[in-house]
C-alpha cells in the first residue's frame, strides 16, 4: 500500500488579488487526485513556532467559488522563518509532523526566498514550488511575465487616479498620488501611464543615489510650471513609495527611527512622504509667489484585497491547476510560472541572486520603449525647454520672471533631472 499524500497551501507577505484562485484551484486539482489538501493559517506565523494546531482541511465544495473574491481564504502574514535557523527547523518539524510530502507557498520574493531556505533544509523529504504573486511586479521573472495581482491592481489604481483627475481639472488642484511598489516602479508606472497621469515617478529613473529630496521637489516644481504655462492649474503625479528608500537620510533624519518589518524592510507607509514633498513644493512655489492646492493621497491598500478582475482570475485558476499538477508528477524547488500560455517551472537556484543569495528584484526597465513612450506623455521640464525663446517666455510669465540674461541658458545651469532624453508632452 502506497501512503496517502497531503499537500500543504500557506501564503506570505501582503495581499494580493487572486490568492483564492490559486487556493481553489490547486485544491480542486489535487483533490481530484486523492491528494489530502491543508490550508496553512496565516503564512509561516504558527509554523515557526512548532505550532501545528494552525491548519483547516480544504475540500472541493468549500473552494469552489473562492476564486471571485479578494484577500485570502487561508489568511496571510509577512511572518519570516528565514531570519533565525531554529525558525526553519521549527517549520520544516511542524510541516513534517503534520505529515506533509509536498507544500505549495502563494507570496512575493520574501516568501520566495523563504520557500527556497526551506526547500534546501527539506533535503528530498518534501516537495515544495512557490507561486509568484505581488501588487509590486516585482520578482525577477521573464520580462513579458507578471506577478499575478498586478494587473487587478493598475486596473482599480488607473480608476482611482482617473476620478482624481476629473477631481483635479474641476477644483483646480494637484493630487501627489503615492502608490505601492516597495522597491520598484511597475505598478506606479502601470497606473500612471494608463490612467494618462500628468507624470509619474519611480525610483528606477534616479540613477544617481543617494536621492535629494530637493531632486523630487524640483522635478514636481518644474512640472507644476510647464502644466502653469499652458494654462491648467491641476494635475496628478503618480509617486512610487519606493522612492524613499533611495532618499538621502540626511533629508529624512526619521527614516532611521522607522518600524521595520520581520524582513528587515522600513515600514514606508510610517515615513509620510506625500505630505513631504506636499509641503516642500508649495513652500518653493510661494518662493515664485504661486500659491496651489496640493492633495497627498496614498494607495495599494485599496488595491490589494480587490476582487480579481477576469484576467487574473484565469491567470491564477492556471498557476494553481500547474502548482499541484507539478507536485503530483513529482516536481519540486521550482517556481511555478506560464510563459507564452505554456507551464515553465523555474528552478530555485535560479532565482536567487548571486551576491546577497536573495531573491533578485526585477526593476522596470528605463531604457525599454515603453519607458519612453511613458516618458513622451508626461509634463516635465527638460533641459532644452530653457532654449526655445517662446518655451522659455511662457514659463517665466508662469513663474513671475523676467527672461532677460546677458548671456544664453545654459546647460550647467539647471537641474540634472530637467533631462534631455524625452521629448514631452505639451
Amino acid at each position: 500500500m502506497t501512503h496517502r499524500k497531503t499537500l500543504a497551501i500557506l501564503v506570505g507577505g501582503g495581499p494580493a488579488p487572486g490568492i483564492n484562485s490559486v487556493i481553489g484551484a490547486s485544491t480542486i486539482r489535487a483533490a481530484l487526485e486523492d491528494v489530502e489538501v491543508l490550508g496553512i493559517e496565516d503564512g509561516f506565523e504558527w509554523l515557526m513556532q512548532g505550532n501545528v494546531e494552525h491548519v483547516r482541511p480544504l475540500t472541493i465544495e468549500g473552494v469552489s467559488r473562492i476564486h471571485f473574491r479578494g484577500g485570502s481564504f487561508i489568511g496571510i502574514s509577512r511572518a519570516n522563518p528565514t531570519t533565525a535557523p531554529e525558525f526553519i527547523e521549527n517549520t520544516l518539524l511542524a510541516l513534517l509532523r503534520l505529515d506533509v510530502s509536498q507544500l505549495i507557498t502563494i507570496g512575493g520574493d520574501d516568501t520566495a526566498y523563504s520557500a527556497i531556505r526551506l526547500a534546501e533544509r527539506a533535503t528530498g523529504r518534501m516537495q515544495i514550488v512557490h507561486v509568484p504573486k505581488s501588487i509590486d511586479n516585482d520578482l525577477d521573472l521573464p520580462p513579458n511575465v507578471d506577478t499575478f495581482g498586478y494587473q487587478t491592481a493598475r486596473h482599480h489604481g488607473a480608476e482611482i487616479v482617473k476620478n482624481l483627475m476629473v477631481d483635479a481639472r474641476t477644483t483646480s488642484r494637484w493630487y501627489f498620488v503615492i502608490s505601492m511598489g516597495r522597491k520598484a516602479g511597475h505598478l506606479a508606472l502601470g497606473i500612471g501611464k494608463a490612467a494618462g497621469a500628468t507624470l509619474t515617478l519611480i525610483p528606477e529613473e534616479f540613477e544617481r543615489r543617494p536621492i535629494q529630496l530637493r531632486t523630487l521637489v524640483d522635478t514636481l516644481v518644474g512640472a507644476i510650471l510647464k502644466r502653469l504655462s499652458y494654462g491648467r492649474r491641476d494635475g496628478v503625479a503618480v509617486i512610487a513609495e519606493g522612492v524613499v528608500l533611495g532618499i538621502d537620510p540626511q533629508d529624512l533624519a526619521h527614516l532611521e527611527d522607522v518600524e521595520r518589518d520581520t524582513h528587515g524592510n522600513v515600514r514606508i507607509d510610517e515615513v509620510n512622504i506625500g505630505e513631504i514633498l506636499k509641503r516642500e513644493v508649495q513652500r518653493h512655489l510661494r518662493d515664485f509667489g504661486i500659491k496651489t492646492t496640493v492633495v497627498a493621497k496614498n494607495i495599494g491598500y485599496e488595491l490589494r484585497c480587490a476582487d480579481p478582475i477576469p484576467f487574473d482570475m484565469e491567470y491564477t485558476r492556471d498557476l494553481g491547476y500547474c502548482a499541484s499538477k507539478y507536485l503530483i508528477e513529482g516536481g519540486d524547488a521550482a517556481v511555478v510560472t506560464l510563459q507564452g500560455g505554456h507551464f515553465m517551472p523555474i528552478p530555485f537556484h535560479q532565482l536567487l541572486d548571486a551576491e546577497t543569495g536573495r531573491a533578485r528584484i526585477r526593476m522596470a526597465d528605463i531604457h525599454s520603449t515603453r519607458y519612453a513612450i511613458a516618458r513622451r506623455y508626461m509634463i516635465r521640464l527638460r533641459r532644452d525647454d530653457f532654449e526655445e525663446p517662446h518655451e522659455l517666455a511662457k514659463f517665466a510669465a508662469a513663474a513671475g520672471k523676467s527672461t532677460a540674461r546677458t548671456t544664453p541658458v545654459s546647460r550647467t545651469d539647471l537641474p540634472p533631472q530637467w533631462s534631455t532624453t524625452e521629448e514631452g508632452s505639451k
